[in-house]
């Protein structure tokens, strides 16, 4: 077998079975097996029944196992790592994971069909579950099983709802306001692109707490300018509302 890698790596020559990429990481083939099968590894090269593991297997398994030694859910390493490049080194999936980890939203949590619509207040409706399924905020675990995936947004949403909003007519609205922020995060995440993306890429490993860092007040900046934009035009909003409504009273 060929030298291992300073890093603990094969080198760029070197295949693993999955014994020996178990062993490599310290995980059990067991493990090895239930990561794969959750999406959190690619493929290996298959030669007859028998499959191949190369560096970027070693790199995303022993970020793994670094992320769950450090408390993180197995659920929030497969949505920080869900869209991560399979043939990333482990120094890129460190810093995909910096950049990632201070705007994921919080613990998704499981309910069932009829949990939902009692905190709802509503009765059991498939298409409004249908709803929740095609806006991203609810996946189906089985027939009468939810999985919430942002339970922040759920609880804003029973909010709305409480005060005699119909739920579909609030889907519609949030469909429409999720399209525009994602116009909104396109435009902060391409200004920073332009203006300080280039050093955080070629950070360090050991350079990856200050770019947590950055990234948080990053979060915290343009979430305090998008909230003080938004309460100005909902201010002219309402005013101009309230205004058109009493016109209308006043011609009536």
């Amino acid at each position: 077998m060929s030298a291992q890698s300073h890093a603990g790596q094969p080198t760029a020559a070197e295949e693993l079975t999955i014994d020996q990429l178990a062993a490599r990481v310290g995980l059990t083939v067991r493990n090895v097996r239930a990561y794969t099968s959750r999406g959190l590894l690619p493929p290996p090269r298959l030669v007859g029944r028998t499959g191949y593991y190369g560096p970027e297997h070693v790199a995303r398994l022993l970020l793994v196992r670094e992320m769950l030694a450090e408390g993180w859910s197995l659920a929030a390493v497969e949505r920080t790592l869900a869209h991560a490049p399979h043939s990333a080194s482990r120094a890129a999936l460190a810093l995909h994971r910096a950049l990632l980890t201070p705007f994921l939203p919080p613990e998704p949590e499981e309910l069932s069909v009829a949990e939902l619509a009692e905190r709802a207040g509503q009765p059991d409706d498939p298409h409004l579950i249908d709803r929740l399924v095609t806006l991203g905020v609810a996946e189906r675990l089985s027939d009468d099983r939810l999985r919430i995936t942002d339970p922040t947004m759920l609880a804003a949403g029973l909010q709305v709802v409480e005060l005699g909003v119909p739920p579909d007519a609030l889907i519609d609205a949030q469909l429409r306001v999720d399209q525009l922020v994602r116009e909104i995060a396109r435009t902060y995440v391409e200004m920073f692109r332009d203006n300080g993306w280039a050093q955080l890429s070629t950070a360090a490993e050991q350079e990856l707490d200050a770019v947590r860092g950055t990234v948080a007040r990053l979060q915290t900046a343009s979430a305090q300018a998008l909230l003080a934009s938004f309460r100005t035009q909902m201010a002219r909003a309402v005013e101009q509302a309230a205004h058109d409504e009493l016109s209308g009273a006043d011609r009536a």
